[in-house]
């Protein structure tokens, strides 16, 4: 192709090239307003909107001094653990668990390495939550008692003669003299009588939550039930859910499975009738019978 040829190409006429030119300038128009107009949208602040975005801020700004605020630590009884107190601890489930059967059996913990052999927690875990740990006072005061018990003679001992006095005629100042008693266990054990209706039994004294096995035989060595207290039987066969249910030994669950059963097999006869029940306390069935009344 000559140059002749491609020269040909660019042959216009007048309105041709006036056209052309027009057409760049709107060209170059259209780029200058691009890169020099702003062509954004105002936005409009909404007070409201101002007023909760200051109102987060200042949100903000007190959970960040919050979290720089120093937690105050509370000491806690390690025997009534949770299983949601265990797990912020750090204790594993089958540790945790370890604990809740020991405690079903209606025994304490009265230290951290007994807390160790029945949980089985590694040392580190046990260095840092022992700490943390708050055992009633006559767990503290347990040393004291031993260092005492060398001085006095063992024959003036032996010799001393106890006076049995009535469980049930106690009165605060007569059980505070029980080394291992306080003021809280004492007022204790007597709401505790006043719930039952007076106590048949000293093996009831393990009822009572706070009292270790050596201020039970305490206990034991001082107080006796010389006769049964007078108090209302529950009629186990008219009874009503609520009336058994309101029982100490009974509460709501065994209440309806008394009620369950007896609806389906008649009267009770004996205790031994009641035992056959799911849930029954059969290792307690003797004292609770004293409470019935089966005719």
């Amino acid at each position: 192709m000559s140059f002749k040829t491609i020269l040909s190409y660019f042959n216009f006429t007048r309105e041709q090239r006036a056209g052309i030119f027009f057409l760049f300038g709107i060209i170059i128009a259209l780029q200058l307003v691009y890169f020099f107009v702003d062509f954004s949208v105002p936005i409009k602040e909404d007070p409201e909107k101002q007023k909760w975005l200051s109102l987060q801020y200042e949100m903000d700004s007190f959970k960040s001094h919050d979290k720089n605020k120093e937690q105050k630590i509370y000491l806690f009884n390690p025997n009534f653990i949770t299983d949601y107190k265990g797990y912020k601890l750090g204790m594993s489930v089958a540790e945790i668990d370890r604990l809740l059967e020991f405690r079903k059996t209606n025994q304490f913990v009265n230290s951290a390495d007994e807390f160790q052999k029945v949980t089985k927690i590694s040392d580190s875990l046990l260095n840092v939550i022992s700490p943390l740990f708050k055992f009633p006072d006559w767990v503290n005061n347990k040393k004291e008692k031993k260092q005492f018990e060398k001085f006095p003679s063992k024959a003036f001992a032996k010799n001393e003669k106890i006076i049995q006095k009535d469980i049930n005629q106690a009165t605060k100042e007569d059980l505070i003299k029980i080394y291992g008693i306080g003021e809280a266990i004492s007022l204790r054990i007597l709401k505790q009588k006043e719930v039952l209706g007076g106590f048949v039994s000293m093996d009831q004294m393990s009822d009572v939550w706070g009292l270790s096995p050596e201020v039970i035989e305490n206990l034991n060595s001082h107080f006796k039930i010389s006769s049964l207290p007078e108090f209302k039987k529950i009629d186990v066969n008219n009874a009503s859910l609520k009336e058994l249910s309101q029982f100490y030994y009974f509460r709501y669950a065994l209440a309806k499975e008394i009620i369950t059963y007896r609806s389906m097999n008649g009267n009770f006869k004996n205790v031994e009738d009641l035992t056959k029940i799911k849930g029954f306390p059969v290792e307690k069935a003797k004292t609770i019978a004293l409470y019935l009344d089966f005719n």
